[in-house]
């Protein structure tokens, strides 16, 4: 008997513009792979919890390698829910050998050695745990500027990264609340010289795009 092949749960794949972090306006690949270990209130992606469809990796770079055709973007990006909850190391594999830039987007909490290029790490309340080997690896942190951040959260976090690490604050959806409390934090930040802290905004809501 045949040994199956290896499979994902994935939500969707998609083309698009990066609309988050400092790769932000990039044309970009999404693979959207469904499941989280969190599941927090806030998230924006809450219908890729659950459902999906299985995937085997050769029909997923299929798939990135015939979008690629109408949208040549040179970065892919993994994203969820939680990319990492599923083993993913044979589809990065397979995209880099079709010279593809890998980007993952996580929560952090769980780490797996991938030939990636770029992780954003975005650690979640309460207890923003992230897993050590971030420290070094990642290109940006993201956290969430919900109504309950504060600034010893921010303060903390600037502390166990590289001072070359930016530090984002995102509001939560763009809502009005969120984005004038982020201006606030960073003002704080600036006050306590915290280097390196940076707004940020989901550039795709405003444009309107997916």
């Amino acid at each position: 008997m045949m040994p199956q092949p290896h499979t994902l749960k994935i939500f969707e794949i998609f083309p698009s513009i990066q609309g988050e972090g400092l790769r932000q306006g990039e044309a970009t690949l999404f693979i959207r792979l469904s499941g989280c270990n969190l599941k927090c209130s806030f998230c924006d992606t809450k219908w890729a919890w659950q459902g999906g469809k299985q995937m085997s990796t050769t029909v997923i770079v299929r798939t990135i390698e015939r979008l690629h055709k109408r949208f040549p973007a040179e970065w892919v990006c993994l994203t969820g829910g939680e990319p990492l909850l599923q083993d993913i190391t044979d589809v990065t594999r397979n995209l880099k050998k079709h010279g593809f830039k890998i980007q993952v987007e996580t929560n952090a909490t769980i780490f797996r050695s991938l030939p990636v290029d770029w992780y954003t790490i975005s650690p979640k309340p309460d207890e923003y745990f992230f897993q050590p080997e971030y420290k070094k690896l990642a290109k940006e942190v993201k956290i969430i500027v919900t109504r309950e951040l504060l600034f010893e959260t921010i303060e903390k976090l600037r502390g166990e990264f590289p001072q070359a690490t930016p530090i984002l604050l995102q509001p939560q959806s763009n809502r009005k609340w969120s984005m004038d409390l982020g201006l606030k934090l960073l003002k704080k930040s600036i006050q306590h010289g915290l280097n390196n802290i940076r707004l940020s905004v989901q550039l795709h809501k405003v444009y309107g795009i997916r």
